[in-house]
């Protein structure tokens, strides 16, 4: 297990030199919000997976990713138990906001949690209009994470079943990434689940850091060497402070890694 980390930490070095993932900053200070109150944290987990190699808590910075399904959240009390940062559902193609957006953003500031803001990409609009919705809804503040787009089949959707060509998946996904880049001045982060990945060549899809989906698996052997930024482990786990089952994710690198990316992401 102890070589695996190491190969995965020295994969994720390699990797903060390329266009890939967000760059680490050479020099800057960290802000209070930088801290980590728990390294290493290992949650519980209303089912569990059997680590073999590679488990979630040989990783120091461990976060949530959140929507209305969560309501509201004690973030105080996530934080003190482990909770570095999270993502937050802002928006929906283009004409939805969660809506527990407000209310998630401003608690997360207020207890100290960095935090990004997400937008979950509906297969029937266009990927500029969807952008611009996200642009319209969701605060531009420099201490925020980059922004996210979220990228997976939705099976369950009562309005669209589309599953565009790879080609078009991609140029899509361009057309937002661009037009959010532009806006933020901060590179959009990929989050993407194994058969999102799979069916859209995204192994091809570089120049982004990625948000990878592997809860039964560590990511390079479900995603192979494509690196990520994120990985997020479980959608069950069990979080003081959030009713119910709660996505848990690790950021790839140490404690050290995590105040040296912040720092480079949030000025």
């Amino acid at each position: 297990m102890r070589r695996v980390s190491a190969l995965v930490l020295l994969a994720f070095l390699g990797a903060c030199s390329t266009s890939d993932t967000l760059s680490l900053a050479p020099t800057g200070k960290p802000g209070a919000m930088a801290s980590v109150s728990v390294k290493n944290p290992r949650f519980s987990d209303s089912d569990p997976h059997q680590w073999e190699s590679g488990a979630p808590w040989t990783y120091a910075v461990h976060g949530t990713d959140v929507s209305k399904y969560q309501t509201s959240i004690d973030w105080q009390q996530a934080k003190g138990s482990g909770i570095s940062f999270a993502f937050i559902k802002a928006t929906e193609g283009g004409d939805r906001v969660d809506d527990y957006f407000g209310e998630h953003w401003r608690e997360t500031k207020a207890a100290g949690v960095p935090r990004g803001a997400y937008h979950f990409y509906y297969f029937c609009r266009p990927a500029a209009e969807q952008a611009r919705w996200f642009i319209q809804n969701v605060p531009n503040e420099r201490s925020s994470l980059p922004p996210i787009l979220d990228m997976e089949w939705n099976p369950q959707s009562p309005s669209c079943k589309l599953r565009p060509p790879a080609a078009t998946v991609r140029s899509e996904m361009k057309i937002f990434l661009e037009m959010v880049e532009n806006h933020y001045g901060k590179k959009p982060i990929i989050y993407t689940s194994i058969d999102f990945f799979d069916d859209n060549d995204l192994s091809t899809f570089r120049g982004y850091p990625y948000w990878l989906r592997s809860v039964a698996g560590h990511p390079t052997s479900r995603y192979g060497s494509h690196p990520f930024t994120f990985w997020q482990y479980t959608g069950t786990g069990v979080v003081p402070g959030i009713r119910g089952d709660a996505d848990i994710n690790v950021f790839n690198g140490t404690e050290s890694h995590w105040k040296k990316w912040l720092a480079a992401n949030t000025r």
